[in-house]
């Protein structure tokens, strides 16, 4: 009998380690499968001041995760419109920099924080919006039409 209810305690534990290691043992599958996603700010067309140091610095992280394209405007008043693929924190702004591939070249460009007079998060930002639910609702109308060998393209980022 004592030895029949170590088991069951020892059981017990072992349960209570698991819902410890893996917080989502025993709920509904179904219900996970819909955990909120994480939000994401709409930075299309913002043109962010950039007035101190910590401005630019937070304007050029967000530009860095930006899945488009922003234009530079340097001191000098020149445009760069590309990808920010790259960026160098360093100790001060003249020691940091972002890597740019501009949209009409095949180059790869180093601009120096203290060379950006403005930004504009000019392009199209590709990783926003619903376009993986979109394509699994096409995806469910051609099924539900009997189509066979359904092949559902990407839409065009051009």
């Amino acid at each position: 009998m004592a030895t029949e209810q170590q088991n069951r305690l020892q059981q017990e534990s072992l349960k209570q380690d698991r819902l410890k290691d893996d917080p989502t043992q025993g709920q509904n599958p179904d219900e996970l499968e819909h955990a909120a996603g994480r939000d994401r700010e709409n930075l299309e067309g913002w043109i962010p001041t950039l007035a101190s140091d910590e401005e630019i610095r937070l304007a050029l992280e967000k530009a860095f995760d930006y899945r488009g394209d922003v234009t530079i405007t340097r001191k000098d008043g020149s445009e760069v419109s590309g990808y920010i693929f790259d960026r160098r924190h360093g100790a001060t702004l003249a020691d940091s920099a972002v890597r740019v591939i501009p949209a009409k070249e095949r180059t790869k460009l180093t601009i120096p924080y203290t060379d950006i007079a403005a930004l504009h998060f000019s392009g199209r930002d590709t990783a926003a919006g619903k376009s993986f639910d979109a394509w699994v609702k096409k995806y469910w109308e051609k099924k539900a039409q009997g189509v066979k060998d359904i092949s559902i393209h990407p839409e065009n980022l051009d």
